[in-house]
């Protein structure tokens, strides 16, 4: 079996689990590589970002180039001495880089590809109504997502899991998918298998305002999975419309009460504990938003101290 020297790379919470594992399991860490420190909030202070804290907090080799090709960096990186990479949650590699271990850089990336190459797996998976999914491990390429697949593991969508939920599960499986595809690399047993696409290989875009915002002229259905798909970060959002200036809310809870009737759809109906909102084939019923300025709050709590008038709705 070959002793595994690993250079990690990776930047957010999600990458964090797969690194404590990786170590946790008697692997040796011989470098981690992060986003440089980055300002954030009012003051404008310096914010590490969640990988930096844990190899910090483990006394970690740590790297933080802002240039990947950059001839300094990668000559700690080769002083490293790695024999393997993993990348999770972190950037495009250039070839310089993947290409340097002896034996290959892998990703773990939260889907089941050829399905969901991209930015936000996770999310489109929910948005658009998946019943399941799942984690992949791959040699990195010099595309996006597209290298050979070593490990895939699936798990089915709960029809109400939101992407919080979905991401932490998917944490957890991803920690088990990398220890297996660890112990096959150590052992020379891996085997990886070439992405097959097909004319309907759906992709993971990166998120933005535009892709959203709620279409409330939308079948209900759709406007639920785009709330929970986008709940907690970076929840789904829309006008609030009553007399007045319109209100950007965002909406991170809702149910669907599918029932027939005429309402325009975006119409709001609220009483001292309910708020719904019109939709193709029903309504939904909001559990929790946020008003701008204001902290997400359920919406009896909204309730108590906000009256809508019949006019208000949400467009």
């Amino acid at each position: 079996m070959e002793k595994l020297k690993i250079v990690f790379m990776g930047t957010p919470e999600f990458a964090v689990a797969i690194l404590d594992s990786i170590i946790k399991n008697d692997y040796e860490v011989v470098g981690v590589i992060t986003a440089a420190d980055k300002p954030a909030g009012r003051g404008q202070k310096l914010k590490f970002s969640a990988v930096k804290e844990y190899a910090v907090t483990n006394d970690l080799k740590l790297l933080q180039p802002t240039n990947l090709k950059d001839e300094t960096f990668l000559e700690e990186l080769r002083a490293l001495k790695a024999n393997l990479h993993i990348v999770v949650a972190f950037r495009m590699l250039p070839k310089v880089v993947w290409d340097m271990p002896a034996l290959g850089t892998f990703n773990l990336h939260a889907s089941l590809l050829p399905n969901y190459r991209g930015a936000a797996p996770i999310n489109w998976a929910i948005i658009n109504g998946e019943t399941k999914t799942g984690v992949t491990t791959f040699f990195i390429d010099d595309k996006i997502d597209t290298g050979a697949i070593i490990l895939s593991d699936e798990t089915a969508i709960d029809p109400k899991e939101s992407a919080g939920e979905l991401h932490d599960r998917l944490q957890e499986l991803g920690c088990e998918t990398v220890n297996k595809t660890l112990q096959l690399i150590a052992k020379s047993e891996a085997e990886p298998t070439i992405q097959e696409e097909t004319a309907d290989t759906k992709t993971a875009y990166k998120l933005n305002k535009e892709n959203c915002k709620i279409d409330w002229t939308r079948p209900a259905i759709d406007c639920f999975n785009l709330i929970r798909g986008l709940s907690p970060y970076p929840a789904a959002w829309c006008y609030l419309v009553d007399q007045g200036e319109p209100l950007s809310i965002k909406i991170y809870e809702a149910e669907i009460a599918q029932e027939e009737h005429s309402f325009t759809t975006g119409q709001l109906f609220c009483t001292k504990k309910e708020m719904k909102v019109a939709v193709t084939g029903g309504y939904l019923l909001i559990k929790s938003l946020q008003l701008p300025g204001k902290k997400r709050m359920k919406i009896t709590e909204l309730l108590n101290g906000v009256t809508f008038s019949e006019n208000a709705k949400l467009q």
